[in-house]
Formats: C-alpha cells, sequence, structure tokens
C-alpha cells in the first residue's frame, strides 16, 4: 500500500499542513490545517484551507481524520471549516484537557468551555493505533512543548509537531504554560529510537536565509546534526540551553487569538447579540 505525503507551506506563520493518502480515491488524513487570520483587522479567511481542499478534490480523497498535534500558538485551526467541506473527524491527543484547563483560566472562558476535551470528536491515548482506510497510524505522546502534545506515526513516516525542527533549528521552546523541557528532551529520545531511516515531517520551518523552507529529514539526520539535539547531548545540557533560549524568545504573535480558538477544537467563539463574535485579550498576563 503507497504512503503519500502532500505538504502544504503556509509562509505567513511557517506553518506545514499535510495530506496523508495511499492514491486517487482512498481515506486521506489532513494535519494541522490553517485558517488564515489577520491580527491587524481581526479578520478569518480561507485561501489556505482552500488550496488543501482542491487537492484532496482533485484526487476523489475522502477525509476520515483532521489530525492536531496540539493546540497551536501560531495559527488559527482551519480543522471545523474542512470538516465542514470534506468530513472526517477532529482528533487531538486526551491532555488536550490538561491544555484547557490552563486557558480556561487565563482567558476566564468560565461555563463557556468545558476542560473535557468534548470540542474534539476523538481523543487519542498515548500508543492509540487508529486507520486512514487502509493505512495504519499510531498516536505517540511526546509531551514537553506543552503537555497535549502528539506525534503521528504512519508506515515509514511521522509527523512529529512541534517536538522537532530542521537540524539546523533544533527543538521547540517549551516555556509556554505546561511546557517542560525535560519532558521534550525524553519526548525527543523516543522518536529518535525509531529507525534509522523513519522519515520525520516538521510542523514548522524557520530556514535561516542562506536555504528555502524544508519540513523532511530523517531521523539519522536528526541524530547526526540537530543543533540542539544530536547524538551525545545530554538531557541537562539540553535543558539549560533551552531555558536559557526560551528566556529571549517573544511571544508568538497569534498566541492570543490562536489558542483560545485552537482549545475549541478550531471553533470561533459563538456570536454575541449583535451578531459579531469577540476574543479575549487578557492583559499582563502572558
Amino acid at each position: 500500500m503507497p504512503l503519500l505525503i502532500e505538504a502544504f507551506f503556509d509562509h505567513v506563520t511557517s506553518t506545514v499542513t499535510y495530506v496523508v493518502h495511499a492514491g486517487d480515491g482512498s481515506a486521506c488524513a489532513v494535519i494541522d490545517p490553517v485558517l488564515d487570520y489577520d491580527p491587524k483587522a481581526g479578520r478569518t479567511s480561507t485561501a489556505s484551507a482552500e488550496r488543501v481542499g482542491a487537492f484532496v478534490r482533485e484526487h476523489s480523497l475522502q477525509v476520515a481524520w483532521l489530525l492536531e498535534t496540539h493546540a497551536h500558538a501560531d495559527h488559527l485551526s482551519a480543522a471545523p471549516y474542512l470538516k465542514e467541506a470534506l468530513g472526517g473527524r477532529i482528533a487531538i491527543g486526551e491532555n488536550i484537557r490538561t491544555v484547557q484547563g490552563v486557558f480556561k483560566g487565563v482567558f476566564h472562558l468560565g461555563a463557556e468551555l468545558h476542560a473535557d476535551g468534548r470540542q474534539f470528536d476523538h481523543l487519542f491515548a498515548p500508543d492509540e493505533t487508529f486507520s486512514i482506510g487502509a493505512l495504519q497510524a499510531r498516536a505517540l505522546h511526546v509531551p514537553g512543548h506543552t503537555p497535549a502534545d502528539m506525534a503521528y506515526q504512519i508506515g515509514d513516516a511521522v509527523f512529529v509537531g512541534d517536538t522537532l525542527f530542521m537540524p539546523d533549528v533544533g527543538s521547540a521552546r517549551c516555556d509556554f504554560p505546561g511546557g517542560d523541557a525535560r519532558m521534550l528532551y525524553r519526548s525527543v529520545q523516543k522518536l529518535l529510537a525509531l529507525p534509522a531511516q523513519t522519515r520525520l515531517f516538521m510542523c514548522h520551518d524557520y530556514p535561516p536565509s542562506t536555504r528555502e523552507p524544508q519540513w523532511q529529514t530523517t531521523v539519522a539526520e536528526q541524530r547526526r546534526s540537530n543543533i540542539h539535539l544530536h547524538d551525545g547531548v545530554t538531557e541537562d545540557e539540553f535543558v539549560a540551553m533551552r531555558t536559557a533560549r526560551d528566556r529571549t524568545l517573544e511571544m508568538p504573535t497569534l498566541i492570543l487569538p490562536a489558542i483560545q480558538v485552537n482549545i475549541r477544537a478550531g471553533a470561533l467563539p459563538e456570536a454575541e447579540a449583535n451578531g459579531v463574535r469577540y476574543l479575549k485579550i487578557p492583559l499582563n498576563t502572558l
């Protein structure tokens, strides 16, 4: 059974969305779809998601899953838009409940948000197996960037979410609420214990000026040359480096709109009496 992977890179958020399938007419999974958002105007649009939808329709694919690797802080999810247009079940790791609990307080959502994961169609347990038509997949719990991060192993490919970046970029930050550098180190070691030629697909790329965006590498390449986590880097060394580096980083541009939407499985807040939807901006909190 062929494993085919189509990547869509969003230059605004540096996010890669994937369509994973077995050929024309087969079932597919869409991983980490992007809803376009203009923070200056507070306006959403669907051009990025429509590119994915056009590919799905062109190849007569049947969407089985809309997979989120975590509750993203850098883009809003287009999963609900694609579900309405194409079908499929929206899924994430079961520890999204922890993330919902934290940010329910940050955004003072009260009864507006149930922090039990019910907004998603399915919550994956660690190492749970599932099917994408004839393709077999496994959900790997890889916390550290957030408590709920998942990687999805499909055949010889693993979609790593925000654990690893390309070898010359390194690793994900761990300073969001619930993040833990030691946990991330251990999660990465689990991924790097896979066979050397396992293909690893990044959720983001922030390339240096010397190259174009890339998103595919291998376990062997990461173990040999990842600037933060190559073979020989100890847990204590990584934690010290990651902690110091995270202190220098600004918050992502879209963290406040993105998180409060993504913990709702990508659903926008309900419209108020005037027909307008509103997002909250907590002051002096993050």
